[in-house]
């Protein structure tokens, strides 16, 4: 089994990346954006099939571990969960399981409620001790309702979440009436 390549990106597809290391070049399903002539090194998981063997690559290995735990729910195959992890931010996926926000894991590309439910239900208790900066904050209140306040003000979840999670982990104890005028400006500010 390959555990980790290093080398140069030959080539950058749209969910993969040819990865020259020395004379041999890999395709590398990767949910991260690599640009050609980059020197990167990826963890590597190996997905045995029937009719294929794929690799994919990851920078982190809490990112590759995120992989197999994905791919450990039932009807969660490695194109469903490199669609989650190419579409929300590892911060954000490991805090809507933990805080049990559906909407948010339905975001990404083939995956409906009932898929993000059960991620969910399968992998709450396993991501417990992981430790993603926001994780030890997932299980505050506010996250949830401040979503809710700005979704109900035309906000697209995708675009807010990121936002939300690192205000309310830098203001643990505010109330969110004082959260949504705090969040309007950072939206506004950032445009």
């Amino acid at each position: 089994m390959i555990g980790k390549l290093q080398g140069i990106v030959d080539y950058a597809g749209d969910d993969f990346i040819i990865l020259m290391a020395g004379p041999v070049g890999y395709k590398v399903f990767t949910p991260e954006y690599l640009t050609p002539k980059t020197t990167v090194s990826l963890w590597i998981e190996t997905v045995v099939r029937e009719d294929s063997i794929r690799l994919f690559g990851f920078s982190s290995l809490q990112s590759q571990n995120l992989f197999v735990q994905l791919t450990g729910v039932s009807g969660v195959g490695a194109r469903i969960a490199m669609a989650i992890m190419r579409t929300i931010q590892a911060d954000t996926l490991m805090s809507a399981i933990a805080t049990g926000d559906a909407k948010t894991i339905a975001t990404a590309p083939g995956v409906g409620k009932k898929v993000a439910e059960k991620i969910i239900v399968e992998l709450k208790n396993k991501i417990a001790g992981t430790t993603f900066s926001f994780a030890s904050n997932a299980a505050s209140g506010a996250l949830p309702d401040l979503l809710a306040a700005l979704e109900s003000l035309g906000y697209r979840r995708l675009d807010i979440v990121d936002m939300a999670q690192k205000l309310v982990a830098a203001n643990p104890d505010t109330d969110v009436s004082k959260l949504v005028p705090m969040a309007l400006k950072e939206i506004s500010g950032n445009k």
